[in-house]
Parts: C-alpha cells; structure tokens; sequence
C-alpha cells in the first residue's frame, strides 16, 4: 500500500456522498491513512474491481459474486431497500407479462438491479445504458422500458412514465426479506490491520453523517443530479439507514438469498457464499 493510501471508490450519488461525507472532508482523524475518493458509476466500479483497481470500492452484490476472491465485504454500508428497489417502467401501460417483447433499457450487466429481473424472469434481456440515460431514452423513443436504479426510482412519474413492477416490493412479497442491491468491499491483501483499521473508519464515516445529518445532506446535495431538497433527504433515507450501519442477521440472510435464488435459478453457476470483513 502505497504511504497508506487507501482509494475509496464509489457511485456520484447523494447516498453514497452522504456515507462518505466524514471521510472526504476530513471530519475524523484517519491517521496514518489518506484517503481519495475516486466517483464512478456502478457499472464501471464493478469492472474495476474484478481487477483490483481501488482498496475499497462500492460494488453490486451480482458483481461481488466475480470477485470475492480479491475482496471481503466490509460489515457495514450496504444500501438494501425494505420493499422497494429498482424498477422497470416503460412509456406506455405494459404488463410485466409483455416484458419479454419489449426492447429493454438496462443499467449494466454486473449490476443486482439486473440479477434481480433475471430471477424475477430468466428469459429477460436488455441493452447496457448508462443508468442515467435509461430514463431520457426511453422518453426519445429508442427503448419501450428501462430497468431504472438510483433517484429516477422517485422521479419516474414526473416524466410520465409508467411502473411496470417494482424488484424490491416483488422480492419483499416473495421472500418476506429486504432486497440487497450494493455494498462496500475492500481488498483482502491490504492485510488484517488495515482491513480492520478501515472497516471502523468506514463505519465512524456512516455513523458521523447519521449524527450530522443536516451537514452531511447539504453535502450530499452537489450529487443529487436535479434532486429537490425533499426528495434528496427521501432517497437518502431509502438506502442509508439502520440496515446501512450494520447489516443485521436480516441484511446478512438477505445476501445469501439473493444468491442462493441465483444460483438455483442458474444464474450463477456456483454457490456463492458471503464473507464479510471481521
């Protein structure tokens, strides 16, 4: 590890920006660690990381299914939707059953938005658009629906735009558990002491934003890409809370659901079991 530098690598969002608010401005002691925070979108951080680009980084858990052998999940910023989650909506009333003719707008392959629908239903298919494009090309006519993630999940309607099924509300019916979508992991060679010394400094970052929570939305507001004050603090509170702080057995068991149903639905090809950092 070079001079203890540690690259945090995540999402340009307002969740994400809100975990992360203590570390990137300096608010905690990190010493001896420096920290840089490297903003990309999910799908290009979970290719980066099925190379080993960043010490930590924000990952799908689809994504985590590639790359465990060079990462542990940290116990701790996990965004896990009670009842709601990422959903597929179109421009015009379709019924999921219609699903399968329809061109399909996706926010990429690694990403549990899309393990979500392949579950939901394998034969389903889409073309990778950048997430935030997903909603304008649909409304430009070039897809009939799109799997959306992130705040077009509370912005969808606006653009007159119709829900054709909510993945987290699905899976909360079908499973009687949150749905995980992403977490944190970090780099299993960085060695036990710095995984540890992370992991907490992690965690003191989510805990302080909690504790600031005012501070650290009026940070959050420079990614909320359109987002109004309201919807910014509602979204926020979606995906940073008490599940976030830590994963609870509820989180954990949620986890090994999502890919022990992929699994037996032949999605991923082997079992794949969680390792959380200790």
């Amino acid at each position: 590890m070079k001079k203890n530098l540690i690259r945090i690598a995540h999402s340009p969002d307002s969740d994400d920006a809100f975990m992360f608010y203590a570390l990137a401005t300096g608010k905690l002691n990190s010493h001896p660690y420096r920290f840089e925070h490297v903003l990309k979108d999910i799908e290009s951080l979970n290719q980066a990381a099925m190379k080993g680009v960043y010490e930590v980084s924000a990952i799908s858990f689809h994504a985590y299914a590639f790359l465990q052998g060079r990462y542990l999940l940290l116990p701790h910023g996990a965004s896990i939707g009670r009842g709601y989650g990422p959903m597929v909506v179109s421009r015009h009333r379709l019924k999921p059953s219609e699903l399968r003719k329809a061109k399909l707008a996706i926010p990429g392959k690694l990403t549990t938005a899309f393990l979500a629908l392949k579950i939901y239903d394998p034969e389903l298919e889409g073309e990778v658009v950048a997430f935030d494009q997903i909603i304008p090309e649909i409304l430009a006519g070039k897809y009939d629906a799109g799997l959306i993630i992130h705040e077009g999940q509370l912005t969808y309607a606006e653009d007159g735009l119709e829900k054709v099924v909510d993945l987290g509300e699905w899976w909360q019916k079908k499973h009687s558990l949150p749905l995980p979508l992403g977490g944190n992991v970090i780099r299993r060679d960085l060695g036990a002491k710095a995984i540890s010394d992370v992991s907490k400094l992690v965690s003191k970052s989510i805990q302080y934003g909690l504790e600031h929570r005012e501070d650290a939305l009026q940070y959050a507001a420079q990614f909320a890409r359109g987002l109004d004050p309201e919807l910014m603090d509602r979204f926020v509170a979606m995906y940073v809370n008490d599940l976030t702080v830590d994963y609870s057995d509820a989180g954990r068991k949620a986890v090994q659901a999502l890919f022990d149903e992929a699994h037996k639905r032949g999605i991923l090809a082997k079992r794949v079991i969680a390792e959380y950092a200790g």
